[in-house]
């Protein structure tokens, strides 16, 4: 597993390799990545969700050497996540990664409501029992300010073609929207409960005699 420290020092050893060899590499980063670096939703990820849009033979061999100097697997960055990517991406530049035309590593990643919509694509019915994509979704519609499941189903809708959205991720969205309307009812009682509460204080002093 790597944590966001282990992700950043990866990162800046590509920058670092990238800006010695005069290379320029544009990189979007996704999932588990992208909410630890971007949004510190995650404390650690399996790997690196990325593609590549510069140097990708370069990027083959600073990721294997890497790997090599800190033990990790070789596919500790890899593109598996592109067979969830959208024709209509929604991408950001992190400011820590701006590399220029001398070289350097170029960070893209996105979007809240984006990635909001790649993880429901992305889920199974596995992660109802405990995998990540469903508490990452559950944060993800506080970050994107995502109401209810109209609103949630028509941001995925945004980015993916209807016909392309299978009916297990419909299912699945409308329970995971039910779960996060349970759960913000919930904290909005409590806040309630601890607005409304009585303090130890006001108890003393409605038992203290009048000093009329």
């Amino acid at each position: 597993m790597l944590d966001r420290a282990a992700i950043v020092r990866g990162l800046q050893k590509i920058d670092r390799r990238a800006r010695a060899a005069g290379a320029l590499v544009d990189l979007a980063v996704y999932g588990g990545a992208a909410l630890a670096l971007a949004f510190n939703l995650r404390e650690t990820t399996r790997d690196v969700d990325a593609v590549v849009r510069g140097a990708p033979g370069f990027l083959r061999s600073a990721v294997a050497e890497i790997a090599r100097e800190e033990g990790w697997p070789p596919d500790w960055l890899n593109d598996g996540v592109k067979g969830f990517l959208s024709a209509r991406e929604k991408m950001a530049l992190m400011e820590s990664f701006q590399g220029g035309p001398a070289g350097g590593l170029r960070l893209y990643v996105p979007a809240p409501e984006y990635l909001f919509a790649m993880k429901c694509m992305a889920m199974r019915a596995a992660d109802f029992e405990g995998g990540h994509d469903i508490a990452d979704i559950d944060a993800l519609s506080d970050l994107a300010g995502i109401q209810d499941v109209g609103q949630a189903l028509a941001l995925v809708e945004a980015f993916y073609p209807a016909a392309r959205i299978p009916a297990k991720v419909r299912f699945g969205v409308e329970e995971i929207m039910e779960r996060v309307a349970a759960r913000r009812e919930l904290e909005g009682a409590e806040r309630c409960l601890l607005y409304t509460s009585p303090s130890p204080r006001d108890g003393l002093l409605s038992r203290m005699p009048s000093s009329a």
